[in-house]
């Protein structure tokens, strides 16, 4: 057998998170509604209903298209794509073909090992998603919701050689959908699904053969999974000397983890694209685009070399980079406590940790100000480090200011010299053994000492001052 390759493309699904549809004004977040309650006359196709294109959601494509480092085509139209599915009441798309909005871009990755590569973007365009069917009992159920809904369409070339680098591609441009606000990108709900198209070749050959597309993946784990599945098909074909001979449609089962043919796909000329008759045709400024990409702020790739050279982790760097919610929590309280690694010990573990626990997202947490207000009780002596953190995680569960929390608990630090002086002296006069130990040049026996008085003051007593009066009392004594 001969030594194989593998070939992937992706084509990325990303709806646009716009207040309305792409050519009406129903409401764009259908999410968890009742079905067939955001739709009207227009997104449902109706005879002699004219569709309107959504400004906002042509300047969110062009600003994801420029942050995948696209041209925009100055001019380009919408086109009629033409096919019956049941959960497409209009009986067709309204999409772009020959002239889409945007094209030859390219986005870097890096992959599983670790290593920077790149993937081409043949093409970004705008068009609107059909409904959903809904199979059970024998029956088909339409819910027309979706149908209308704004998406960006993000066609890849075959430049993905593993199902890995795929799912590195994918949650890279993710983060740069999120990062320039274009996309919430959220898959639980529906906001961004892959068709994967994978081939085989003998190592060394320039040609592509026949491709299988699997349809409608709605999670990173199905995209590699289903990737895994069709390669291995494909490898038996090429095993039994009849490699596919021809392009195929495969579902995806995710229950079942196993892909089905569903049947031999279609070719552009099958869809009879034309000019969309009731849109004009779109026309942009160089002023409108260069106003729209000076919007665009720091990049995912820009964030993570900026976290890494401030001294965080490379693990900590991907994390603040992929969400742009918490880089954004991050950078606030680091404008104003200057130290990042403090910070990323409280927010990132500490912060992050409590609302994990609680079932919290950071949106529903402390705010930046309180977590800031926090740092600075700290700072200035008002609570320990170590009260501190409780303070944080009762900040989480009972959603009060950190204020509030230490004067309900009288968590109030003791700095008093006088009064951590007495402690230490009932500490010493109760523990004779770690201070004879403690004199014999033992540094660990200072720590009981110090546990004491940290026990007896419930932990309130300023760490350092008790350390330095441990070592002052015993040396006198």
């Amino acid at each position: 057998m001969k030594d194989l390759e593998v070939i992937i493309g992706l084509e990325v699904h990303a709806q646009m998170n716009t207040k309305t549809k792409m050519f009406c004004g129903c409401d764009n977040d259908a999410f968890g509604k009742a079905p067939n309650t955001t739709v009207c006359p227009i997104c449902m196709g109706h005879p002699g209903t004219l569709p309107v294109t959504n400004e906002e959601a042509i300047k969110k494509a062009i600003k994801a298209a420029l942050a995948l480092k696209c041209e925009i085509a100055e001019d380009n139209h919408l086109d009629r794509k033409n096919y019956f599915y049941p959960d497409l009441p209009m009986g067709f798309q309204i999409s772009q073909y020959d002239y889409p909005i945007s094209k030859n871009g390219c986005v870097e990755f890096i992959d599983s090992e670790g290593k920077r590569k790149e993937c081409r973007i043949t093409r970004l365009h705008i068009e609107n998603d059909a409904g959903k069917l809904q199979h059970a009992g024998g029956r088909s159920y339409c819910d027309y919701n979706r149908a209308g809904t704004p998406l960006m369409e993000i066609v890849t070339e075959p430049d993905l050689k593993t199902p890995q680098d795929a799912v590195s591609f994918a949650k890279e441009l993710q983060k740069i959908l999120i990062s320039v606000n274009s996309s919430e990108a959220d898959m639980y709900k529906g906001m961004m699904r892959f068709d994967a198209s994978v081939s085989l070749r003998p190592k060394g050959e320039k040609k592509l053969y026949p491709r299988s597309e699997i349809k409608n993946l709605n999670s990173f784990k199905s995209l590699e999974k289903a990737l895994i599945f069709e390669i291995k098909r494909l490898g038996k074909l090429w095993e039994e000397g009849s490699p596919q001979d021809k392009e195929v449609t495969v579902h995806w089962d995710d229950d079942k983890e196993v892909g089905v043919v569903m049947r031999e796909k279609e070719s552009s000329a099958d869809y009879r694209y034309f000019p969309e008759p009731d849109i004009p045709p779109l026309h942009f400024e160089e002023s409108e685009v260069s106003k729209i990409s000076a919007s665009i702020g720091e990049m995912p790739e820009e964030k993570r070399e900026r976290y890494l050279k401030a001294g965080l982790s490379a693990d900590q760097a991907m994390l603040l980079a992929g969400d742009p919610r918490l880089s954004d929590f991050f950078d606030e309280v680091v404008s104003k406590i200057e130290d990042y690694k403090r910070v990323s010990s409280v927010v990132l573990t500490q912060l992050m940790g409590f609302l994990k626990s609680e079932g919290k997202e950071l949106s529903s947490g402390p705010s930046v100000e309180d977590v800031i207000s926090l740092l600075k009780l700290v700072d200035d002596k008002t609570i320990s480090a170590n009260s501190g953190k409780v303070v944080l995680e009762k900040m989480v569960k009972e959603d009060k200011k950190p204020q509030e929390i230490i004067k309900e608990e009288n968590m109030q630090q003791i700095s008093n010299s006088a009064e951590i002086e007495n402690f230490v002296q009932e500490a010493v006069k109760n523990n004779p053994q770690a201070v004879q130990d403690f004199i014999s040049g033992n540094e660990k026996a200072k720590s009981a000492i110090i546990g004491f008085v940290m026990g007896k003051t419930k932990g309130q007593a300023d760490p350092r001052l008790v350390d330095e009066m441990v070592v002052k009392l015993v040396k006198k004594g």
